[in-house]
């Protein structure tokens, strides 16, 4: 059902690939949806994957800046995501293309 979203023009669920001489290097999912705080649709980075080899070398940013471009273009006031506290890997480039917002994520799971 996810691949078919990516490909429904009327489905808020986009992907986006980074590739070198054919091979996958990584993949991002983001989606727009509304909000109570924001008359335009926000954008939710939801996965962001890179191949372990190519780490640090720019490539998990420029999907992020990938996914700013879209998210501008389409009008929506922030993007946003989350990563586990012990990601910080990550956290290392997330610290240097976004803000950490403080907000601490609860959830139940059904």
């Amino acid at each position: 059902m996810t691949w078919a979203r990516f490909f429904d023009a009327y489905e808020p669920v986009h992907a986006l690939v980074a590739e070198s001489g054919g091979r996958l290097l990584g993949l991002t999912h983001y989606l727009f949806h509304r909000s109570t705080t924001a008359i335009a649709p926000v954008c939710y980075l939801q996965d962001l994957f890179t191949d372990a080899a190519v780490r640090g070398k720019g490539v998990g940013r420029a999907l992020i800046q990938e996914v700013y471009a879209q998210a501008k273009q389409a009008g929506a006031p922030r993007v946003y995501w989350q990563t586990h506290q012990t990601n910080h890997t990550a956290q290392e480039l997330y610290n240097k293309v976004a803000e950490h917002s403080g907000f601490v994520v609860y959830r139940k799971v059904f």
